[in-house]
This record gives C-alpha cells, sequence and structure tokens, in this order.
C-alpha cells in the first residue's frame, strides 16, 4: 500500500468552472501581432546564405543528446536510446507528454493526481526516484514529482533513455530518462503555425507558434496552447495553458547565447480514482467521480535559462547554462474511497490539503574535445553541475472524514464538510545542495571497434526544518560515485552490436522529502549488464533493434523480520528482460512503427508490515510494473492527400500490492486517424482514441483498492494552418 508521504508528492489547485482562466483563444492576437512584427524585421534584414544538407532518413545515425555528452548517433551509443520526433507527434495525436512517451519501448504510466500525473515504469522500476524526467537536459532535482511539461504542442523531439544513466544525470535514474526537447529559434524564414480543435467531452484546444530568425544575428520562438474539458467522469473539468519562448543571439559563427523561457499552468480533473467493490470494479461506476464537488488540483511552474555555447574550432565545443525553476502545486479534496460492505456506502476520508513550494537555481557547464590518444581517435568530455533546491511542505495532515455516500447516487458534498482538520499551515521545509563532476571519453580501438567510458561523482547536502518540531530537524549529506563501461563493434556502417556494464544509484525516497527516520539510510544501488544489436536496413527505408537487459537494485528499505516496527536496508530488486523494435517504409506510402517489451521483475529481498508482523514478499512482482508491453502504428497515404493512420497499445497486467493479491488486468487500446492535406498549407485530422471502448486501469492510488480509470472513446477534430 502506498505511503501518505510518497502519495502526496505533487499536488496542485484547481478553480471551479466557474473560476476558469481565459480561452486559449485570447492568446492569439498577441502572438500574430509579434509574428507579423518579426516577419516585418526579417524582410527589411539581410539574412545569411544558408547551406542545407542532407541528413540521414533513420533516427539511428542522427545524434541526441540523451544518452551521452558528446553528440552521438543512437547506433554509435552502447544504450537503448529511442526518439519520438515531431512527425510522429502529429501523426499519433498524443497532446500529453505521458501519452507520447509510452508509445517508446519498455515504458508505461502510473500517473495519478499525488505525482502530478507524471511518473513512469521502465525496466521493472518506477516513480521518480527511478525514472527521471528532463526538460531540454534539466533536470527538477530532489525526486519530489514532475508537473512541467505536460504538452507536447511546443516539443521538437523526446528522447528515450532505458536502463540506467546516472553516470550522465546523477542519482534517481536506475530505470531510466526521458529528456523532452522544446522547438528552438531556427535560422531560416519566420514561419506560423495554428490550430485548433474540438472534440468529445466538449474538449476545446487552442495551439499557435511562430519562429525564424529576425535578422542576420538574432532568431527567435514562441509557442502557446491551451486547452479545456468537461472530462470523462462526473465533474471532471481541467484546464490547461502553457507557453514558452526562446531567443537566440548568433555573436558570431563560433558563439551563441541563448535566453528560454517557459511556464504551464494546469487545472487537471479532480478525480482520484473509484474503489473496489467487494473486491471488484463495477462497470456503473466507470464514470462516478467520489471526490467532493469543489475538489481542487493546481500546479503551476516556471523555467528560465540562459545558456552559451562555444565552438573555436572544429574540435572543441564548450557549453554552459545557468537555470531557475519554481514550482506551486495545490491540492485539497477528499482522496480515500474505501467501499463498506456492512452498510453498503462507500466510505470517504484522506481530507487532503497539501501545498507545494519548490524552487531551483543552478548551473551545469561542460567541455568536448575531438583529437587523439596513443594515436587513436578520442572524444572526451568533462563538466560538472552544481545547484541549490528548496522545498516546503504544508499540509493539514490528511486528517479529516466525509460523508459516506451510496456509490450509483450520491450528492458529493464540499470540502467543507470534513471534520475534524487540522490547521493548513507549513509542516516542514527542505533545503538540498549538490554538486557533482563528471567525464565520458570514447575510444576508437579500430574503425569498428570503440569503447564508452563515464564516469561522475555526485555530492548532496540535504537539510530538513521541521516548522512545528524542531526535534525533527536532521542534516545528511550523501555521495556517490557511478560509472559506465560500454563497446560498439560496427559490423558494416548499417549494422552495430553492443554491450554495457553500469553503476547507478537512487535515494530511498525523494531527497527533498526525507523525514528524519529515513535519512539516515544510505543511496539505494543498481547496476546493469546490457547487449543488444541495431541495424539501419534496405536502403535506410528501415531500422530494428534488439537490447536484453539485467539489472539489480540493492539497499532497499525493508521491514527488520525481527521486529516489524523498524526498517533496514538490506533489500533487493531486480528485473531482466528482451525489447525490440521496428521503424519500416513498407513502401513510399506505407509506414509501420511496433515495439515490443517482456520483463521478469521481482523482489528478491523485501518484506513489509502486515498487522505488526514482518511478511516477505520475496518473489512477487513490484507494484505498477507491467510485464509485457507493445506498441504498434501504421500509416498510408492511399490518396495524394490522404493519410489513413492507426495503432494498439497493450499494457500487461499489473498488481495493486506489494502481496500481489490484487491485479490490474491487461488492456489493449486502438486508435485511428484520417488526415487531409486540404492546401500546401491547411490539414484536417479526424481521430477517434480508444474506438472500441475498452474499460481499463492506469494504476492504484492512495490504496489498493483504489483504481483509476483510462478514458473511453474520444473523437476529435482538428485542423492545423502554417503561414
Amino acid at each position: 500500500m502506498p505511503t501518505q508521504t510518497a502519495t502526496m508528492t505533487t499536488r496542485q489547485h484547481r478553480g471551479s468552472p466557474g473560476q476558469q482562466q481565459r480561452s486559449p483563444f485570447h492568446l492569439a492576437l498577441p502572438l500574430l501581432c509579434l509574428a507579423a512584427s518579426a516577419q516585418a524585421q526579417q524582410n527589411d534584414a539581410t539574412l545569411p546564405t544558408i547551406s542545407v544538407s542532407a541528413t540521414s532518413t533513420a533516427p539511428l545515425q542522427n545524434p541526441v543528446s540523451t544518452g551521452s555528452n558528446l553528440d552521438l548517433t543512437p547506433l554509435q551509443i552502447p544504450a537503448s536510446v529511442s526518439v519520438i520526433d515531431r512527425r510522429q507527434l502529429e501523426e499519433r495525436g498524443d497532446a500529453s507528454i505521458v501519452d507520447a512517451i509510452t508509445r517508446a519501448p519498455g515504458y508505461s504510466s502510473l500517473a495519478h493526481p499525488g505525482n502530478s500525473g507524471s511518473s513512469l515504469s521502465a525496466r521493472g522500476f518506477t516513480d521518480t526516484t527511478s525514472v527521471m524526467r528532463l526538460y531540454d537536459g534539466v533536470r527538477q532535482y530532489g525526486g519530489v514529482g514532475v508537473s512541467f511539461p505536460f504538452d507536447t504542442w511546443s516539443v521538437d523531439r523526446i528522447e528515450v533513455l532505458r536502463g540506467p544513466a546516472s553516470v550522465i544525470y546523477g542519482d534517481g535514474a536506475i530505470g531510466g530518462v526521458v529528456n523532452v526537447v522544446p522547438k528552438k529559434p531556427s535560422r531560416g524564414k519566420i514561419e506560423n503555425e495554428v490550430e485548433a480543435s474540438i472534440g468529445s467531452h466538449n474538449t476545446q484546444r487552442l495551439g499557435l507558434g511562430s519562429g525564424g530568425a529576425i535578422n542576420d544575428m538574432l532568431s527567435y520562438r514562441v509557442d502557446i496552447s491551451g486547452d479545456r474539458s468537461d472530462g470523462w467522469v462526473d465533474r471532471g473539468y481541467s484546464n490547461n495553458l502553457s507557453f514558452s519562448g526562446a531567443l537566440r543571439l548568433d555573436v558570431n559563427p563560433d558563439l551563441f547565447v541563448q535566453l528560454s523561457y517557459a511556464q504551464g499552468h494546469q487545472r487537471p480533473m479532480p478525480y482520484f480514482g473509484t474503489p473496489l467493490i467487494n473486491g471488484q470494479q463495477v462497470d456503473a461506476l466507470r464514470e462516478k467521480n467520489f471526490n467532493v464537488g469543489d475538489g481542487n488540483i493546481d500546479y503551476k511552474d516556471r523555467w528560465a535559462q540562459l545558456e552559451a555555447q562555444w565552438t573555436p574550432n572544429a574540435d572543441t565545443t564548450v557549453r554552459t547554462r545557468f537555470y531557475q525553476i519554481n514550482s506551486e502545486r495545490n491540492w485539497r479534496n477528499a482522496e480515500s474511497y474505501v467501499y463498506n460492505a456492512a452498510s453498503g456506502l462507500v466510505d470517504r476520508s484522506g481530507a487532503t490539503q497539501i501545498r507545494h513550494d519548490q524552487s531551483q537555481t543552478g548551473n551545469t557547464t561542460d567541455a568536448t574535445f575531438k583529437g587523439h590518444l596513443l594515436g587513436l581517435s578520442n572524444q572526451v568530455s568533462v563538466g560538472f553541475d552544481i545547484n541549490s533546491s528548496s522545498f516546503t511542505h504544508t499540509n493539514n495532515t490528511y486528517v479529516g472524514n466525509f460523508s459516506s455516500v451510496n456509490p450509483y447516487d450520491f450528492d458529493p458534498g464540499v470540502y467543507a464538510s470534513g471534520t475534524g482538520v487540522p490547521a493548513f499551515r507549513p509542516r516542514y521545509r527542505n533545503s538540498a545542495s549538490q554538486y557533482s563532476v563528471f567525464s565520458e571519453d570514447k575510444l576508437d580501438l579500430t574503425e569498428r571497434l570503440s569503447v564508452l567510458a563515464g564516469l561522475r561523482f555526485d555530492h548532496a547536502d540535504v537539510s530538513r526544518s521541521d516548522l512545528i518540531n524542531s526535534a525533527n530537524d536532521f542534516s545528511q549529506s550523501y555521495s556517490n560515485l557511478g560509472w559506465r563501461l560500454g563497446s560498439v563493434y560496427a559490423i558494416t556502417p548499417d549494422l552495430s552490436v553492443y554491450g554495457q556494464y553500469t553503476k547507478a544509484a537512487a535515494p530511498v525516497s525523494g531527497l527533498l522529502m526525507l523525514t528524519q527516520s529515513n535519512s539516515r539510510f544510505a543511496l539505494s544501488t543498481g547496476r546493469q549488464v546490457e547487449v543488444g544489436v541495431k541495424q539501419v536496413f534496405w536502403n535506410k527505408r528501415g531500422q530494428w533493434t534488439l537490447a536484453l537487459y539485467d539489472i539489480r537494485k540493492n539497499n532497499l528499505v525493508t521491514r527488520d523480520p525481527a521486529n516489524a516496527s523498524q526498517s533496514i536496508q538490506v533489500g533487493q530488486q531486480s528485473s531482466r528482460g528482451v525489447e525490440a523494435s521496428l521503424s519500416l517504409a513498407l513502401a513510399d506510402t506505407v509506414k509501420l512503427d511496433a515495439n515490443a517489451t517482456v520483463l521478469r521483475a521481482r523482489f528478491d529481498d523485501f518484506a513489509e508490515a502486515v498487522a505488526g508482523v514482518a511478511v516477505s514478499r520475496s518473489g512477487n512482482v513490484p507494484t505498477n510494473v507491467p510485464e509485457r508491453l507493445a506498441n504498434l502504428w501504421l500509416s498510408w497515404d492511399f490518396l495524394p492527400a490522404w493519410t489513413a493512420s492507426g495503432g494498439l497499445q497493450y499494457v500487461g497486467a499489473r498488481y495493486a500490492d506489494n502481496a500481489n493479491t490484487l491485479k490490474l488486468p491487461a488492456y489493449t487500446t486502438t486508435d485511428l486517424a484520417l488526415r487531409w492535406k486540404a492546401t500546401q498549407a491547411t490539414t484536417l485530422t479526424l481521430r477517434a482514441n480508444n474506438v472500441f471502448d475498452k474499460h481499463y486501469f492506469t494504476t492504484a492510488y492512495y490504496t489498493n483498492t483504489q483504481w483509476l480509470y483510462g478514458p473511453g472513446r474520444e473523437l476529435q477534430l482538428s485542423v492545423n494552418h502554417r503561414f
């Protein structure tokens, strides 16, 4: 059963429909005026000649920024890295970042309101302390939860790495890393884009974008998107607004400086799941929302970055980035619902009011050099990362009950109906100062054989100020040395085999949410062995990958068999599996993308307290881990201006409890789309998601008998115009 500490990872404030923010359509005029102004300035400027060289049509042969600092392609990296590009995002119609990520091999969602709807599962490991999220290569430190970015409109691509990546990004990446890369300023002519959509549940969406060169030194990119919906459950109203902008100054051909700013405001559905009735889910409750009528979730995020890149020659690149991140998250809801067989009612409790105030300021700098070592081609990268973070947690101690209700017909009531609720006040403030130094080296032993090694040292000083009882204050330091050693052998320029061994680390809890009781535990450590093969074939019309891995995570916090009231750090969890992917242009008009994952995840040494007794869960599957995953997407240009496409997504069964007695069933959803390119600049798309209205559950929340339904059948019509 999830603890309340883990459950309250990220919460915010959502207004009622009567308090709706301004419609996203109000944003159109300012953006179009900006674009027109920039266009006028561009017309008056003499733009430099821009040379365009052909790039590979095979993503495996295009450089990625995730998995290495050496500007390598996935074929050159001894790890599993895949890219979801802009074309795929538009074709599949995934407006949500999490929906887009779970199309990649090996990733599934365990999103719920307690983790800001953002947590992921990868290779048998779950949540923000094991699967890291980045925005443009920067992470929000502390494992508290990630509420930005959430919308794909401003995204250029999503790079997905599977397996430990602490050598590149620090502790907390044993399962994998996802890097969301936003659209950037470009040196081309100014181009503008607008897209409007309407859909089921009174859903409306508007996206606006503009970017290009203003003159021979300045270029920009601006994106705004907003949406609102009544949701697929009762009182499921939501609205969201996102903005990102960047201004780039090319000082000379060797140096550029870029200032970026992004912010998001989410008011998600105040939906916390549906209780089991006598141990079973009941379809008649699929659209019921057991929260109070004025339930409230709200997330506000702001990211600001100033970066510079200097390339004095073809063999040297120096990059630095200063950043500042702020997040405010609020929740005010009835969150726990349990069916009472004796009364036939659903007992509601968990009078939860929470606020998170999180800030982070830091700098990351690295330098990359190309040269020779002992007469062999060599690339090396060195760098450091330093940041300071603070986190203030305000709550009402989650005490108080609400009226019990008939599960089929009830008045939801309001939050004020809770009784015995303590004062809503700041409870603790955690701070962290972190620094790391890292290095990476790629040595080409022959034209075909290369060795890649990496090393990273992380140190963090964490302190907690208990604002209620200073006796609970503490200060603690954590250090870790992670490393990676891998090799790639290019059988041909288009076919590589690889292997790697990686050491990684993860905190036992989010470092910014540590308590005095769990602060004494060391970081959990992990290691992975991975081998695989990657190939581009059929004149770059297709590519495929195959990876086999074995991961082991040690030092889990488990119950002491001799004293169930005490925890000890001796536990172990492991996962081994195989992942495969295929991308193929069957013809000029037919394209196929597919991937599949089979894994075996287990607690090797783990116990939890049940009625005051330590009960072993060794041999069981960790919660929210599907051991089978698959995705398929097929598109067909059946007429010159028409494209039909569709996809299947399969998620295997997952367990809601460590005892493995409650199983969320496997499910398959089907999505279809029909796109008509009416003119060279205008495209209309009709989409149908979950076309067979599959009833399925995404995760368990708060208690292991409270499950979240996924959305049913949804239709959407959108029009996109570029000018």
